[in-house]
């Protein structure tokens, strides 16, 4: 690999990007063709088949430099699969087959969430310096002013991105639904989920930006203002209204993702519904209110609770526009900050703060799907 990208870097940064690309997508369609092929009986599948297991210890030779491991590579996973193919064939080893292929997954989920969980549990009980101290992050969280005031914040954040941003959403979905244009305005709303967090913070930095008065104002709020004759307001330092403005750049993000969610709830509810309650005399506030509202309900939950989850996660916005400061902040900058300050048992306490926040919506989400499909 290394040799491959030193040999890359001799180029133009331009034909750099192609080359890059190139393998990028002849990588991605090896593997795509060899899933096409993987249950396909014939000898020139079979003959395909052998030539791969062929060429992918070569390949790690190549790349690694080293013929024992190319050697164990093969024989670990040729085996492995061979054995699970064996025991599939004899028509009572279908949970060995399930194992097997599930057990690199299951391995990645416990290293990647489950140990780190389990981990940052017992964390939040330490010191910055590793010593036992019970329950005194969570004691601090919860009498600190500053802390309790970001825990309240994160609370701000969930109660009103998901409500506004799906009200938006649903509002907009139901007004530009089957007009001229329909695809054009859906794509006006849905650009800003293609801004990266971070892209979209700056984007509103520069939004709410403020010179003092009596010089050219770069920012489009501010100028407004001192257009209808204002002073210019540091819209980003005057608490609680601080963050309510960083709310405004998450709503703008996730109104998108709603309308799109919704419009396509929208656009299966059946007409014959909606031509029947017409007939009974219902105006259109009550056919949706009646009908619409029913009939998406199902994406409605999972709106909500999706934008809920994001919003408690919530980190870019807050640390690109305010790094938490003038009571800003949120859980998720306040456990990287604790962490910068090597308050490492703090952090983890705000971790699992955070954590015990998200699980109910993440339960009452399960709850629902569960509920789907039984109803299915």
């Amino acid at each position: 690999m290394s040799d491959f990208l030193n040999w890359v870097a001799t180029f133009n940064p331009i034909v750099q990007i192609v080359l890059v690309v190139v393998a990028f997508v002849a990588v991605i369609a090896l593997l795509l063709f060899f899933v096409e092929i993987a249950p396909r009986r014939g000898r020139l599948y079979t003959g395909i088949r052998l030539a791969f297991c062929i060429v992918v210890p070569l390949g790690i030779a190549l790349l690694l430099g080293s013929v024992y491991w190319a050697a164990a590579v093969a024989v670990v996973l040729g085996g492995l699969f061979f054995w699970l193919d064996y025991k599939a064939k004899a028509g009572s080893g279908y949970l060995f087959q399930l194992f097997g292929f599930l057990a690199p997954a299951m391995v990645l989920l416990a290293i990647g969430l489950i140990y780190p969980s389990i981990k940052t549990f017992f964390d939040s009980f330490l010191s910055g310096r590793g010593n036992f101290v019970g329950i005194d992050n969570y004691i601090w969280i919860f009498t600190q002013p500053a802390a309790l005031r970001t825990v309240l914040n994160t609370i701000v954040w969930v109660l009103i991105v998901p409500a506004v941003s799906t009200a938006f959403g649903l509002a907009y979905a139901v007004f530009i639904d089957k007009s001229r244009g329909e695809k054009v305005f859906k794509v006006l709303v849905f650009m800003p989920m293609a801004i990266s967090f971070v892209g979209a913070s700056i984007i509103w930095r520069f939004v709410y930006a403020a010179r003092p008065a009596g010089q050219e104002q770069i920012g489009l709020l501010n100028q407004v203002v001192v257009w209808f004759g204002g002073e210019p307001v540091q819209f980003l330092q005057n608490s609680p209204w601080n963050t309510f403005f960083l709310i405004v750049v998450l709503i703008w993000i996730q109104t998108g993702f709603a309308m799109v969610i919704l419009s396509a709830a929208i656009k299966g509810v059946p007409t014959e519904q909606l031509e029947a309650a017409e007939l009974d005399g219902t105006n259109a506030w009550e056919r949706f209110i009646n009908v619409t509202v029913p009939g998406i309900r199902s994406s409605l939950v999972v709106v909500l609770t999706t934008i809920s989850i994001a919003s408690l996660k919530v980190f870019d916005i807050v640390r690109t526009m305010t790094a938490g400061a003038n009571e800003t902040s949120v859980i998720a900058n306040e456990m990287y900050t604790q962490f910068k300050t090597f308050e490492l048992g703090r952090s983890a306490a705000f971790a699992v703060v955070l954590f015990v926040l998200v699980m109910p919506i993440v339960i009452y989400n399960a709850r629902q799907l569960k509920k789907q499909r039984e109803i299915r």
